[in-house]
Formats: structure tokens, C-alpha cells, sequence
């Protein structure tokens, strides 16, 4: 795998956190209007206007329940659907910067399960980052010395599931069909959520109700299609490291739109959590420019070696 691919997967990977981010603001400005299954159905039904932007001339929307691989297919779609359920509820009931502590487990889930499932190779310092985001996330929560609660259980279902579902889909990497790996993440939360808001669903009663919704819905649509780009292009474990951006853009909607302020410990588990992220990107920088030398070197030994026979 080239360094060019790899830094795009974590491009990509950044993107979609960044989308996640602003979607899950959406989903908080909905507290208390519609039911949170209600909310993550709403993933399922506008992400289908990504469908369009995705299939290719050769590809059929029925694609989208044909996959190669049902296993990994029902896998994607069950993740998908418990980490929209469970994150809806956990933005509803915490701050955010307090919910995205808790799913910042989720690139602890991954490497373990990289290492478990993938057989990928995680270096002393990938697993010190990891701990070092671990250690941030009890510092934010400080348990023993605060309560937890539903909200919280919720925000570590997520994490785990958001894990399952990078896994699942670097599980796939040999369904060939776009359509099929994208849309176990649109029937997931359509089904799931759909079965358990049962009577509690209600029409959106405003028209800021529905741009909420709309918001929510297809920016968590477009941050899974960008995870699905960026796991075809980088290892679990790397597409996992720019998850910890989320925490900038948790704390800046926590002061500008829902002017929750940070108490003194929290703000420390903050920066021990951004420091278990600059960790990580820092050693994977080194690594690929290593990467790149070596590349360098091997096509100058080629040019030469060609040369001299010529």
C-alpha cells in the first residue's frame, strides 16, 4: 500500500468525522421533540439521496440487497443500526464533548479487534496511544466520583458498534459492488430504528424540526460513505486515529450553539485525549515518510539498474 492512499483513507477518515460531528449536533438540537429511534430512522431515509452521487452506470439500486457477502453485509447493517440508535440517545442526554469521551473507546475496540479478526500488526506505540485515550476518557468521566448513567451505557454501545462496523467493512474488502457495501449502513438504522419507535413516532411538528432532521440525516449518511472510502484505502486501525478531531469540533458546538461549559477535570481528560491522537499521528507521519524514502530509493536503484543494462 502506497503512502498516497494512505494519507487519502485518513483524509477521508477526517472527513467523515467531521460530518458525524455536525450530524450529532443536529440530532442534540432534537432533544426532547421527536424520539431518538425516530431521529436515527431519519439516517436511513435521507441517506438515500447519497445513492445517486455513489452507483455506477453498470450497478442497479437493487444492488443495494444483493451483496456477495451476507455475512458481512448483516454485520454492517446491525452496527450501523445500534450505533445510531445508541448515539442519538447519548447526545440527547449528555454534553458533547462528555458522549464523544466515551466513543473515543471506539479506536481501542478497533485495534483490538484489528489484531483479533485482521491479523494486522499494531505496533508498542499504537497500543500506548490507545491507553493514553483510555486513561483520558476516566478522566472526563471520573467514575466513583460522579454518577453514571443511561446516557453513558448508550455513548459506550456506540463506540463499540462504530467499531464493529470499521471491522466489517475492511472484513469486505472483496465486494466489488458500492451500492451493496453502502447501502447495510442505510437498511440497518431503516429497520432497526424503524421497528423500535413503533407508536412513538410523530410528525415533525416545525419546519426547524425537519431541517434538524435533514441535517442529522444525511450528514451521517455522507460520514458513512466516507468511512466506506477510507477503510478501502487505509488499515482499521489508521481510519480509526482521526476520530479524536471530533473532540475540536465537540467542544466548539458545546460553546457556540449549546453553551455548555467545560468544568476544569474534563478539559484535562480533554488534552490527555488529543495528546493519545497527536501521539498516534505523529508516529504514523514518521512511519510513511519512511515509507516514502525507502519508495524513493527503491526507483532510483531501479533507474540505475536500468541504465547500466541499456
Amino acid at each position: 500500500m502506497d503512502t498516497k492512499t494512505l494519507f487519502s483513507g485518513m483524509a477521508l477518515a477526517f472527513g467523515a468525522y467531521a460530518s458525524f460531528s455536525v450530524s450529532d449536533a443536529f440530532s442534540k438540537l432534537l432533544a426532547g421533540q421527536l424520539d431518538p429511534f425516530e431521529v436515527a430512522f431519519s439516517g436511513g431515509v435521507f441517506g438515500f439521496l447519497i445513492l445517486p452521487l455513489i452507483r455506477r452506470p453498470d450497478e442497479s439500486y437493487l444492488d443495494i440487497v444483493r451483496p456477495q457477502q451476507w455475512g458481512m453485509w448483516l454485520l454492517r447493517a446491525g452496527c450501523v443500526f445500534a450505533a445510531t440508535a445508541a448515539s442519538v440517545e447519548a447526545f440527547m442526554l449528555l454534553p458533547m464533548p462528555e458522549a464523544f469521551s466515551l466513543m473515543f473507546l471506539m479506536p481501542l475496540f478497533v485495534t483490538i479487534l484489528s489484531v483479533i479478526l485482521l491479523k494486522e500488526k499494531v505496533t508498542f506505540w499504537a497500543w500506548l496511544a490507545v491507553v493514553l485515550g483510555f486513561v483520558g476518557v476516566l478522566i472526563v468521566l471520573r467514575p466513583g466520583f460522579r454518577a453514571l448513567h443511561w446516557g453513558h451505557l448508550c455513548a459506550l454501545i456506540a463506540a463499540f458498534a462504530n467499531a464493529g462496523s470499521v471491522i466489517a467493512y475492511r472484513l469486505a474488502d472483496k465486494e466489488r459492488t458500492r451500492l451493496s457495501l453502502f447501502g447495510s449502513s442505510l437498511i440497518g438504522p431503516l429497520v432497526g430504528n424503524g421497528l423500535l419507535m413503533g407508536l412513538h413516532a410523530q410528525w415533525p411538528a416545525t419546519t426547524t424540526a425537519w431541517v434538524y432532521l435533514f441535517g442529522y440525516g444525511f450528514l451521517a449518511a455522507l460520514g458513512q460513505l466516507m468511512m466506506m472510502m477510507a477503510t478501502a484505502r487505509a488499515p482499521a486501525n489508521r481510519v480509526a486515529l482521526p476520530q479524536y478531531s471530533q473532540m475540536v469540533w465537540g467542544v466548539a458546538l458545546s460553546y457556540l450553539v449549546f453553551r455548555q461549559p467545560l468544568d476544569v477535570w474534563t478539559f484535562v481528560g480533554i488534552l490527555v485525549l488529543m495528546s493519545s491522537g497527536i501521539l498516534n499521528w505523529v508516529r504514523q507521519r514518521i512511519r510513511y515518510e519512511r515509507m516514502a524514502m525507502k519508495e524513493r530509493l527503491a526507483r532510483r536503484k531501479a533507474r540505475k539498474a536500468g541504465q547500466v543494462t541499456s
